[in-house]
């Protein structure tokens, strides 16, 4: 019989069956997954304390486009989070789904080949996002 004390082990223990090595679908745990959305939300506020200075410093426009970086670094990192995905272990043919920090080689060359591919449309996506708000600053009024 499950009592109702068992209910966040057992959502534990399942939240830890799903996040397991997955060739170009999931190659970190929680705790590189908080460390990734933890990124996000510090580029977030870089980009908004930027744009913001920028405005208010009246700055012209094409310079604006600068919020593009820390832009695309938010993006990156939320969708790292979101994905279960580190772009940079994929790149490099590791994992982890320990602590932040040790990692774990990826011994199969089509796994490494597929998270190299996992990691390349990452960086495409959060590029492709840096440069829409990069846009959207240029063109916002004032």
């Amino acid at each position: 019989m499950i009592s109702a004390t068992d209910g966040p082990r057992i959502a534990s223990s399942l939240a830890e069956a799903v996040l397991e090595y997955q060739p170009g679908v999931c190659n970190i745990g929680p705790a590189e997954i908080a460390r990734r959305r933890r990124g996000g939300h510090m580029a977030l506020i870089a980009t908004t304390g930027l744009y913001a200075v920028l405005v208010l410093g009246n700055a012209p426009r094409p310079a604006r486009f600068v919020v593009a970086l820390p832009a695309a670094a938010a993006a990156s990192g939320y969708l790292q989070a979101r994905l279960r995905f580190c772009a940079g272990f994929g790149s490099q043919g590791v994992y982890n789904f320990g602590e932040v920090g040790p990692t774990v080689a990826v011994a199969d060359a089509e796994a490494r080949a597929q998270d190299r591919a996992k990691a390349t449309q990452i960086g495409l996506a959060s590029l492709a996002i840096g440069v829409s708000v990069g846009l959207l600053a240029v063109l916002a009024p004032r």
